[in-house]
């Protein structure tokens, strides 16, 4: 189980899209509704609960890091002034 920071993958990305069992459960109808995931596979759907809880988003950062970094220039400006 990996806690921390996503790290995105294109290549996994394009595979779930493209995915030989997804384009014949979509084109026959054999689709579960959102959330019963719980029905289809459970073991999966318990590690994307605790998956989804422990880990963040490798965007969620950004504006955390982009404050600080003006609130620092903001200091250096106002000392020097």
């Amino acid at each position: 189980m990996k806690f921390g920071f996503r790290i995105p993958s294109l290549t996994k990305r394009i595979a779930a899209r493209t995915s030989v069992k997804r384009i014949i459960r979509h084109n026959l109808g054999f689709k579960a509704p959102r959330g019963m995931g719980w029905l289809t596979n459970p073991k999966k759907a318990a590690y994307n609960r605790v998956y989804n809880r422990t880990s963040k988003g490798c965007l969620v950062v950004l504006p955390i890091v982009i404050s600080g970094f003006a609130f620092v220039l903001f200091l250096i400006i106002k000392i020097l002034v």
